[in-house]
């Protein structure tokens, strides 16, 4: 059975959701888009993973910056500005009463087009916009059991190619990576960059612990997630060492722990990676330390 990251318990209210589609809302059965819109027939757009604590969406101003970034990359207007995108996010958890244990899904696609074709000129819309607000929590046992990665031929590519930092609907290499590493027994898949270094997952960002130090990719051919920040940052904050760096599969097999940072599940720990127990098998004291400054990370944000 699969302990992917992204392993969570079934929520009967999910059922009743409302979800909104360009500002306004549909039940979860009757919200749909165009077969001819951009995102369906080209991944032609760009996301944000969102968490909810306590009613305050953390980090929205890091995500909304890279949201636009994304968009500006691929000449995309979306028709309104931050704080309007904002309000929209927070009037969709106000209709749905939501304010814990929330995940929520932001999704533009450039729109609909006037016939399935890749040229931006063929769209006829403005971009579509969804806000999809799940009660979703990560599995709480993974921090016991920690998740078990397999190495796979995918690789991460060149910015040239498809930026691996914009974070569009186009995942399909990720998800050429989580079959191969479902199909091999494993949770998730461990992907090397161009040059052979670790560097990440199908889903999430990637650190080791060597020697009380932490070690991450040099974030070239990454995904620069919101977490994975914030973490590299308490550690400088916190005297933790830590170095962005390019490291190998041998390092990371010699590592005294591993885990991983999402969004969703914030720090994981890792058992094992390619059949090799990574230190303990366990959450280890570092990533145990990084965990709880983590959680009075999000209280203080929270909290202002």
């Amino acid at each position: 059975m699969s302990n992917s990251t992204h392993t969570f318990a079934a929520d009967p209210r999910n059922a009743d959701i409302q979800i909104n589609i360009n500002g306004d809302l549909f039940p979860r059965d009757k919200a749909v888009v165009s077969v001819f819109d951009s995102g369906f027939i080209l991944g032609d757009g760009i996301w944000e993973g969102l968490r909810v604590h306590d009613g305050v969406i953390p980090f929205l101003t890091q995500h909304l910056k890279r949201l636009w970034e994304g968009a500006k990359a691929l000449d995309l207007e979306l028709g309104l500005d931050r704080a309007q995108l904002e309000a929209r996010l927070y009037d969709t958890l106000e209709a749905n009463a939501m304010r814990e244990h929330v995940h929520i899904r932001l999704m533009v696609s450039r729109g609909i087009k006037s016939t399935p074709y890749q040229d931006p000129s063929f769209t006829i819309s403005p971009p579509t916009i969804v806000i999809i607000p799940e009660y979703k929590s990560p599995d709480p046992t993974l921090n016991d059991r920690g998740v078990r990665l397999y190495t796979v031929y995918v690789r991460r590519g060149y910015a040239d190619v498809q930026d691996p930092r914009i974070n569009s609907h186009s995942k399909l290499n990720c998800i050429f990576g989580c079959i191969q590493a479902a199909k091999a027994g494993y949770d998730e898949a461990l992907m090397l960059d161009v040059n052979g270094f670790v560097n990440t997952t199908n889903a999430c960002n990637f650190f080791i612990v060597r020697k009380g130090a932490v070690w991450t990719s040099t974030g070239d051919y990454c995904m620069n997630g919101i977490t994975r920040q914030k973490v590299i940052d308490l550690c400088r904050e916190n005297d933790i060492p830590v170095s962005e760096r390019n490291y190998s599969l041998v390092d990371t097999y010699g590592a005294d722990e591993a885990f991983l940072t999402g969004t969703f599940g914030a720090q994981t720990p890792v058992h094992s990676i390619d059949g090799r127990q990574i230190g303990s098998g366990e959450m280890g004291p570092v990533t145990r330390r990084i965990r709880d400054l983590y959680k009075g990370l999000i209280a203080a944000e929270v909290a202002q």
